[in-house]
């Protein structure tokens, strides 16, 4: 049988994978490699057992460090597996540099590279993702477009060979994971979570390496008429550490959740602020009100549905308050939870790879 090499590198890649490792079950011999960007068993070790995923069969341990050295040890990583195991083809997902390492390497091989999530454009090159996320469309030898938009972005800058629009593998994985968390996670109970919440998460380096702009987030997360449960990134946990930043009003700053504690706090949510992409992605199909806080995302579906809203930190805690409080305000932004299409998105990306080698 034909080896499909699956390359992850983060938790929101694991999650999202997931549709595409179960559905190569039985079409491709599945090789899985973790390239340990988020290398905290808390941050992602555990979601494979979480997820009744097979463990990584290899684990490159690449860690932390600089854009250029995440990027250069994953080349050469990804690069000595794929002349090791010569597979039919590599995915990956995402705008990570796990992604970049693996189209780079691929596309300097005889390895077929498919990009899944291709497309998605904030139009800002001075995110690190969105430099990855071009570079990976643009040395891709198949491109799985989660919506028509990322289709219409590939053809912008003529990518047009190998471009499948397939829907994006997170309603997939929503579908398929929340009886999951229903049946497995206690986390309402934990934090004794009743009524009128709203859940967090803020990591993002425009975010987190401007202390003075962070601090000004946390404020109005501090400052909400009802709690706000933020589980905390390590870089995030680590700038609020530097600048002795201790919550004393509504924010609870908790440690990282495994994957099924969080999809169940997002879904019993009010509203959800955030920073991540896929985050926007998960409320949306949950039907969660999502302000996220940026001045820009790859995810505009979202914001056209009236289902996401960017802000600055500044018009957070107002904002926030709304929607918190206003039913009127809370119901207009909810709806909508087919904008990433109807489940079958790993089926379709398996198809396709099976179709390239028929």
């Amino acid at each position: 049988m034909r080896e499909l090499v699956v390359v992850v590198g983060t938790r929101p890649e694991i999650i999202k994978m997931a549709p595409v490792i179960r559905a190569a079950e039985g079409t491709f011999d599945r090789y899985l490699v973790h390239t340990g960007q988020h290398y905290d068993a808390e941050m992602s070790g555990a979601f494979f057992e979480a997820l009744d995923l097979p463990a990584p069969d290899e684990n490159l341990e690449i860690g932390s460090g600089t854009q250029g050295e995440q990027t250069a040890d994953g080349l050469v990583g990804v690069e000595r597996l794929l002349l090791e195991r010569d597979p039919a083809a590599a995915v990956a997902l995402g705008d990570t540099n796990a992604v970049l390492s693996t189209a780079l390497a691929a596309s300097k091989l005889s390895t077929t590279f498919g990009h899944v999530e291709a497309g998605l454009r904030s139009f800002d090159r001075s995110m690190p993702e969105e430099v990855n996320r071009v570079v990976a469309d643009h040395v891709a030898d198949l491109s799985f477009a989660p919506t028509g938009q990322a289709v219409a972005n590939l053809a912008e800058e003529g990518v047009t060979d190998g471009v499948h629009e397939t829907g994006n593998t997170i309603v997939d994985a929503c579908r398929e994971h929340a009886p999951l968390a229903a049946e497995r996670s206690a986390v309402l109970e934990r934090f004794d979570l009743e009524g009128c919440y709203a859940a967090a998460t803020i990591h993002r380096a425009s975010n987190t390496d401007d202390p003075e702009r962070l601090r000004a987030i946390m404020d109005a997360l501090d400052g909400a008429s009802a709690p706000v449960v933020l589980p905390a990134h390590p870089r995030t946990r680590g700038v609020l550490d530097e600048i002795g930043y201790e919550p004393s009003g509504s924010l609870r700053l908790v440690e990282p959740l495994d994957y099924l504690d969080f999809l169940k706090l997002l879904d019993a949510a009010r509203v959800v602020v955030t920073d991540s992409g896929g985050i926007q992605e998960e409320a949306s199909i949950l039907e969660v009100p999502c302000l996220t806080v940026r001045p820009n995302t790859e995810r505009p579906e979202t914001v056209e549905a009236g289902v996401n809203e960017l802000v600055e930190p500044g018009e957070l805690g107002a904002r926030l308050d709304a929607l918190l409080t206003d039913d009127d305000a809370h119901d207009a932004m909810t709806g909508h939870p087919d904008l990433y299409g109807d489940g079958r998105a790993g089926e379709r990306i398996v198809d396709a790879l099976a179709a390239e080698f028929d």
